[in-house]
């Protein structure tokens, strides 16, 4: 036998080879080598005995895996999500529950003055008889109709979101037909002591929306805020901004629209100079948040799915944004500035109906576009007969609405007048500032934008008289 080293005590002796470790070891110190191997396989035996109880426990039990666990918590989590999303739509039907109560007690309250002053003066006709009767036929109804309020189910991955659509948002008319009329001379229901600062005053105020409780919100441009005037109040109150112009959470630099989203309480304004869009809580907030990004932001409008969509005047487009996205969808124009019905030009305002269609009021080429939701371009529904001020034509126009019968309201700017398109109609009509520019109850001066309330009176933002008018719809040519 061939004598080698040992790798134990390193002297030369009659060896064995391991054939495990290839080492050489002398007689005694194999016998070592042999029993240290027992112990190392004892070892695993007894890891291999943990391993069978561990495998046996988890077989007992499946539901102990840590994944599984995981998806308790998401479940745990989403039923949060959803209860919290049900309470706070709650609240959501409550609030415009209430609202409108307040709104038909103050259209009735209003009857009831006309009705007292009437028999205390002696001074009332049959007509007036028939239309009193005709406006509690009308409150009765929209008192005890089954509802406003529809409750929309969105089906997502494993999550059911619901939303609720009160209605506030749409435009609201009680007889939307081509007899409708309003009152010629309007009532200035914000602003209308001169251009400035003060509580009482607007600066170069664009945009408006109108809130359920009747509220004027005024996007003031020169001003750097937005500004909320309750029904029948004197004065304002700074709702966003208001801190100076800049480009801090607090601030606001140029805003050029505003618009609600009733959902989830919120102004969403197009904070122009800051080239962003920002929405701000409306319940006593006083900073913002960036939900929109690098975008020359004029016009705003919200679908009935919750969906944002921003005139871009830079980009001359329209997008569509989920809030939280980090890019928007092309919905209209985005093929450079110009005439074509794939372009768009200038400082344009948008509307979007049910079925998600957009209208464009197209300043530079005097016309409002639709744009049906996929096309690749647009259809002219109103002007596009170049600049003027026959009733074929549009003067840049600013501010539109369409209400449910495809009818266009628009701001004829230049021309210092509102028109009315009907639906396929070659012209349109004059609504409100038929006696031309200036600063009396029935004229305008470059009104820019426009919105009705739930009773169907027309707000305009008469910007060269620094004033929001009101003129209310005239309910004996709307029976």
């Amino acid at each position: 036998m061939d004598r080698a080293l040992c790798v134990k005590c390193g002297k030369q002796k009659a060896t064995f080879k391991c054939g495990g470790c290839l080492g050489d070891f002398c007689y005694n110190h194999l016998t070592d080598h042999k029993m240290e191997l027992g112990k190392q396989l004892d070892d695993v035996e007894g890891h291999r005995n943990v391993f069978r109880q561990l495998l046996i426990e988890q077989q007992s039990n499946p539901r102990q895996h840590s994944v599984l666990t995981d998806i308790d918590r998401w479940e745990s989590d989403a039923i949060g999500k959803i209860q919290a999303t049900a309470e706070q739509t709650r609240q959501i039907v409550l609030k415009s529950v209430r609202e409108r109560m307040e709104q038909l007690e103050f259209r009735l309250n209003s009857l009831t003055d006309q009705l007292r002053q009437s028999r205390e003066e002696n001074d009332f006709f049959e007509a007036d008889i028939y239309r009193w009767n005709e406006e509690l036929t009308r409150l009765t109804q929209e008192l005890t109709k089954s509802s406003h309020i529809k409750l929309h189910e969105d089906t997502t991955a494993l999550i059911m979101k619901i939303t609720i659509d009160t209605g506030s948002t749409s435009l609201f008319m009680p007889k939307t037909d081509p007899t409708a009329k309003w009152i010629q001379h309007g009532i200035t229901v914000a602003g209308g002591n001169r251009d400035g600062s003060g509580p009482n005053q607007l600066s170069n105020p664009w945009g408006l929306c109108i809130g359920a409780n009747q509220a004027v919100y005024i996007a003031e441009y020169s001003n750097n805020r937005v500004v909320e005037w309750k029904l029948n109040e004197n004065v304002g109150r700074v709702v966003a901004g208001g801190n100076g112009r800049g480009n801090q959470m607090n601030q606001l630099y140029a805003p050029a629209d505003v618009i609600i989203d009733e959902l989830n309480d919120y102004l969403i304004i197009a904070d122009h100079g800051n080239e962003r869009v920002v929405r701000w809580p409306r319940s006593n907030s006083t900073t913002g948040e960036v939900i929109v990004s690098n975008v020359d932001c004029w016009g705003l409008a919200m679908d009935n799915n919750g969906y944002l969509y921003v005139a871009d005047y830079n980009k001359c487009e329209v997008r569509k944004w989920r809030i939280g996205d980090p890019k928007g969808v092309l919905v209209a124009g985005g093929n450079g500035k110009g005439n074509r019905l794939d372009q768009l030009s200038g400082r344009f305002y948008i509307y979007v109906d049910e079925e998600q269609s957009v209208y464009v009021s197209d300043e530079d080429n005097h016309r409002v576009v639709k744009w049906t939701q996929g096309a690749k371009q647009g259809i002219v529904v109103a002007g596009g007969h170049k600049e003027g001020a026959s009733l074929s034509q549009l003067s840049r126009p600013k501010g539109v609405i369409v209400d449910k019968l495809g009818t266009i309201y628009v701001v004829d700017q230049n021309n210092h007048r509102i028109m009315r398109w009907l639906k396929n109609a070659k012209q349109g009509s004059i609504l409100v500032g038929k006696n031309g520019r200036g600063d009396q109850a029935n004229q305008l001066f470059n009104p820019l934008g426009l919105h009705f309330d739930q009773q169907g009176n027309l707000y305009v933002v008469d910007n060269g008289n620094c004033r929001v008018q009101r003129f209310n719809i005239d309910l004996s040519t709307n029976l």
